[in-house]
């Protein structure tokens, strides 16, 4: 049997029992007790995509076989899962064991079809970064790459609320780049070599807070990390970069005779990544003061916020007809988005045209090709409704 990812377990469990393997890391376990000192182990995985926690009762089969599990433990849990709404999701009777080496390899390169996204996403960051036509942008970026290249694709867009994943900073940076390019084919002006390069180093600086560890699914929080945080440590890390690039003088001859200034081309990327959260309630230390920083910006909040309702729809509750709970930070709950129109064949349109040819007919002329004003569209259900004296009302609501 395939062994499942947490998110497929979720999306897949019911109040019926599932039969489904799993691959986690076990990244902790503690010993608690409830209000009236009923001992229980609380079990937390981890996988490319999810988490999943486990409570496992003291007088459960599994409690004392549990005792042994060690933190960082790959393990394949088989089990019957039972979605048990609010107390999330169950094992109903279950077993674990060890994985072999090959299995803990390949589950750290996540499942199929997250691991050929984002390759595809890291090889187009790639290409993006070779085409740079400004030798220093370009030079900057592919020494980024080779240096740090690795670290990049463990290491995640966010901690909780978007691409909160190992690998999530390469999915949320190749679709930024992606959306900036769009952008800059509608305002030619700007300079797109800039706008590139502040796309795959905004958030350069998570590599040390937001990353996860070579042989696991944890990302522990780090202390330089949380002193600076990753707008200045991009800053540090950009002009280390430069620094170390203009130490070679053949390098350095060449980027004088360039224009713009090579000063002021490091200046501007600088900008980029110190404003590209906008405001300074959000921790920029500035606001965006050119074209090339807002649209940055923009498209940072446009890919996150999208990630965001995608994430919602997988796993929020339904609260109401095509209405979803809501998905922190957003400030609201989550409506299904409408489908896309499907145009008929041919030959169906042709029948449908048919077919409300008389009822066209009999319209009069001063009807005939009209349609109802919006506000006399009405709300589903209030027509007829009844009045006071229980007579019915035939007026309708108006929107």
């Amino acid at each position: 049997m395939e062994p499942l990812s947490i998110r497929e377990l979720k999306s897949g469990a019911s109040e019926s029992p599932l039969k489904a393997d799993l691959q986690l890391q076990l990244t902790q376990t503690s010993l608690k007790e409830t209000r009236t000192g009923k001992a229980y182990r609380e079990l937390i995985f981890g996988d490319a995509e999810g988490s999943l926690t486990l409570r496992v009762w003291s007088d459960h089969p599994m409690f004392s076989k549990s005792e042994n599990l060690k933190a960082l433990q790959f393990l394949l849990i088989s089990g019957q899962w039972v979605d048990k709404g609010q107390f999330g999701i169950e094992p109903q009777s279950w077993d674990f064991r060890d994985l072999t080496a090959e299995e803990r390899e390949a589950m750290l390169r996540g499942p199929k079809a997250l691991r050929a996204k984002q390759t595809e996403d890291y090889e187009y960051i790639q290409r993006s970064a070779e085409s740079l036509t400004d030798p220093r942008l370009r030079l900057v970026s592919q020494k980024f790459l080779e240096t740090y290249g690795e670290r990049f694709l463990r290491t995640a867009a966010a901690r909780t609320y978007h691409h909160a994943r190992r690998g999530g900073l390469v999915e949320h940076v190749a679709q930024m780049m992606r959306s900036a390019s769009a952008l800059l084919s509608v305002y030619p002006n700007l300079n797109a070599d800039l706008v590139v390069t502040g796309v795959l180093f905004h958030d350069c600086g998570k590599l040390w807070e937001n990353n996860y560890l070579k042989n696991g699914f944890t990302m522990p929080h780090s202390e330089v990390g949380e002193l600076l945080g990753h707008i200045p440590l991009g800053i540090e890390l950009i002009n280390k970069l430069w620094r170390d690039l203009a130490s070679d003088e053949a390098i350095a001859d060449e980027w004088d005779r360039l224009t713009p200034k090579t000063e002021d081309v490091r200046c501007h990327l600088l900008h980029l990544i110190a404003s590209h959260h906008g405001t300074l309630e959000f921790g920029s230390p500035i606001l965006p003061k050119t074209p090339e920083a807002m649209l940055l910006h923009f498209v940072d909040n446009i890919d996150a916020k999208l990630e965001m309702f995608k994430e919602g729809y997988e796993k929020s509750a339904l609260i109401g007809k095509n209405v979803y709970e809501r998905q922190r930070p957003l400030f609201h709950a989550l409506v299904q988005p409408l489908e896309k129109c499907e145009p008929c064949p041919q030959s169906e349109l042709e029948t449908a045209v048919s077919e409300m040819a008389p009822a066209t007919s009999l319209a009069s002329p001063e009807t005939a090709g009209t349609m109802l004003p919006a506000k006399d569209a009405v709300i589903e259900g209030n027509q007829g409704a009844a009045t006071g004296d229980g007579s019915s009302a035939s007026g309708a609501e108006e929107l």
